[in-house]
């Protein structure tokens, strides 16, 4: 494309001129494209302060915040500070985010960083993209994003694998614990029924029974009629594909017989958070997420000392928010131009197949050297497919223990991600 414009300029610049230039050097002149960007990379920031997934909003914007000053202390991008501008996506809240949006793109934002929700996400990219702005989420898993048709403007990115990968994993540690009789309850919603369906799958093409499938109302603020369900069913493990709204179902659950000291539950990477307030005793609950196959102490150290991150939140999102920052620092050097457009077209071509470097600074020296580069951050390899997700990823498996609601991470395994059907 980039190809084709330049001629189309060129032969533009012909219009009433002479076919016979003699000037000097006409002949080896090269021909460029002026770069469509304002001279500055803004990065919007569409994460959620408030709604669902509120807890998961300290690592995010940590994140950014961290990568935006690497970015500025080695120099910046294309001679200039890269910029950024906080939105709230209020996930949960989708009217919260298409107005925070528009907010985003009237300060100029090149890229925006989110939403946490993959059905937030769903509700804007059209806004988003449409409007020639990389939209660039840390935490979206819904297999669903892997399909052309959901942005046929292909700027689309994200540095979470993919759910398909999340229910394969899933189901197989559910299995490996011995458990066959199985129930799954999740949110109707982009993210829930992807996640749901896809360990369901799983489950049932390695054996198990899956007595009871559940989609229930995302707005939903009381499940009694969905735990008479799962009671009946007599469940030995429960599959809980939930949000913050796991505060309330757990209560329910308890009251049942069906609660994490009666039956074997599982929590996804949307509700695995830590619950120092809550009454309840989460002991014994097992649940999967994003992870790093090899974490850096150090980064997590500065991560965690960079507000808005308090001692009680978890690291979730949070390398996966930065990498996503550096990725596109990186492609807008790599383009020459700090446009949405000329970033977008770039972010795959610098997550593989050239030279491995692991830091902003080292890559943007070796792209300033003419190499291709091949970056892996914070939160794995980030080697792209074409559609904007990650080839593989890493998923760890965490256990409550310990008596006060916090996890801990006890394994890990790393896959390919399978092309979503």
């Amino acid at each position: 494309m980039l190809a084709a414009t330049a001629l189309v300029l060129s032969a533009c610049g012909d219009e009433g001129g002479d076919d016979d230039d003699d000037s000097p050097g006409a002949e080896d002149s090269p021909t460029t494209t002026e770069p469509k960007g304002d001279g500055t990379l803004t990065f919007g920031t569409l994460l959620p302060a408030t709604g669902d997934l509120a807890f998961l909003g300290p690592p995010e914007f940590a994140g950014v915040t961290l990568a935006v000053e690497d970015i500025n202390a080695a120099g910046g991008v294309l001679g200039q500070d890269v910029v950024q501008v906080k939105g709230d996506s209020g996930d949960g809240t989708p009217d919260i985010a298409g107005s925070q949006v528009d907010k985003l793109l009237n300060a100029n934002s090149d890229v925006i960083v989110g939403a946490a929700s993959s059905g937030v996400s769903i509700t804007v990219i059209d806004k988003i993209t449409g409007a020639g702005a990389v939209q660039f989420s840390p935490a979206n898993t819904a297999a669903g994003f892997d399909t052309d048709e959901i942005d046929p403007n292909r700027l689309y990115f994200r540095t979470a694998p993919s759910d398909y990968l999340q229910g394969e994993v899933l189901a197989n540690e559910v299995i490996e614990d011995g458990f066959d009789n199985v129930a799954i309850m999740g949110r109707q919603d982009f993210y829930g029924e992807g996640l749901a369906e896809r360990t369901r799958d799983v489950l049932e093409e390695k054996g198990a029974t899956v007595s009871e499938f559940i989609l229930y109302n995302k707005d939903a603020t009381t499940f009694t009629a969905e735990v008479n369900q799962l009671a009946a069913a007599e469940p030995d493990a429960i599959v809980l594909v939930t949000f913050a709204e796991i505060t309330t179902l757990i209560p329910q659950l308890i009251a049942k017989g069906l609660g994490p000291q009666d039956v074997q539950l599982y929590f996804v990477d949307g509700n695995l958070s830590n619950y120092p307030d809550e009454d309840f005793n989460l002991d014994g609950v097992k649940g999967t997420a994003p992870t790093s196959a090899t974490p850096d102490p150090e980064f997590e150290a500065r991560l965690k000392a960079t507000p808005p991150m308090g001692p009680d939140d978890a690291l979730l999102y949070g390398p996966e928010s930065y990498d996503a920052v550096i990725i596109s620092a990186l492609a807008a050097i790599a383009a020459g131009d700090d446009s949405g457009e000329a970033v977008g077209a770039n972010i795959v071509d610098v997550t593989r197949e050239g030279t491995k470097c692991t830091t902003f600074e080292e890559c943007k020296t070796l792209l300033e050297d003419g190499e291709d580069i091949d970056y892996d951050g914070k939160s794995g390899q980030a080697d792209m497919t074409d559609t904007g997700s990650l080839a593989a990823g890493t998923y760890g498996i965490y256990e409550y223990s310990g008596g006060d609601n916090a996890y801990e991470e006890i394994d890990k395994v790393s896959g390919v991600v399978p092309p979503s059907e």
